[in-house]
């Protein structure tokens, strides 16, 4: 009885990996074995390289964004990501419009250089949610972590909430990772419906 059971548990993981979604519900976007398919938009140098999602350079003034498929309502986002002191990053979320901006988009920042340190690295930038102390993160690995689930917005950087507000602004839309400058590495994107 026990072995029928054990094959079961594993026909049923299988099954699940098949699609995507662990039984917790949680789905990679991203990870070293699964560059995921994205969007992109303006001219970064996105690529794979030592089993993460890096980029270093971008041709031009534009920041360049990898853009999800599909549009999210209410939702979890994991996020592990590595950055240089001086890089401008971020995931943007609820992105409407067709346009990653942070006006179309919820902006949570990564960028511990910000003239602005109010909405630096854990803050939502265009005046949503400050951060007061800003976290660092870089030169180190990080786990960013973001619910939104109707108007409430909860923004976790290494187990420290930074944010938790209700903004009513953006209901739905993709999901953007973004590289401004520095160097930006994301190995592992995952997220969870709610």
């Amino acid at each position: 009885m026990k072995r029928i059971l054990g094959l079961a548990s594993v026909l049923w993981l299988i099954a699940f990996a098949a699609f995507g979604q662990a039984p917790d519900g949680w789905v990679t976007l991203l990870d070293a074995g699964k560059p995921g398919e994205w969007d992109r938009i303006g001219d970064a140098n996105w690529r794979i390289e030592g089993g993460v999602m890096m980029a270093d350079a971008k041709n031009g003034k534009d920041n360049g964004f990898l853009v999800t498929k599909q549009s999210y309502r209410d939702f979890a986002v994991r996020a592990e990501f590595w950055v240089s002191d001086d890089a401008n990053s971020g995931i943007f979320i609820r992105c409407e419009h067709g346009k990653v901006t942070s006006v179309d988009c919820y902006e949570v920042n990564i960028f511990d250089q910000r003239p602005d340190p109010n909405y630096g690295t854990g803050a939502i930038t265009n005046n949503t949610a400050r951060v007061v102390p800003m976290p660092k993160a870089g030169s180190r690995w990080n786990v960013l972590e973001i619910v939104a689930q109707g108007s409430h917005l909860v923004v976790v950087l290494n187990g420290e909430k930074t944010v938790d507000i209700q903004d009513g602004k953006h209901a739905a839309g993709p999901l953007a990772l973004q590289y401004g400058q520095g160097v930006v590495k994301f190995r592992k994107v995952q997220m969870r419906k709610l």
